[in-house]
């Protein structure tokens, strides 16, 4: 936890949204840490833009 940024997400709620959607588990393993970690970066970037 860090305040004031975003440092990931649930994997555990992505995968089982996934599931639940009837997405592969092969293609969540290799799509899922590539779209957190520019949704990461790109929700922390219009946190500091919001608040710089």
């Amino acid at each position: 936890m860090l305040p004031g940024a975003v440092i990931g997400w649930d994997m555990s709620a992505a995968l089982a949204l996934g599931d639940a959607l009837g997405v592969s588990p092969l293609a969540m393993a290799e799509l899922l840490p590539v779209i957190e970690a520019v949704m990461v970066a790109k929700l922390n970037e219009q946190m500091d833009h919001s608040h710089g």
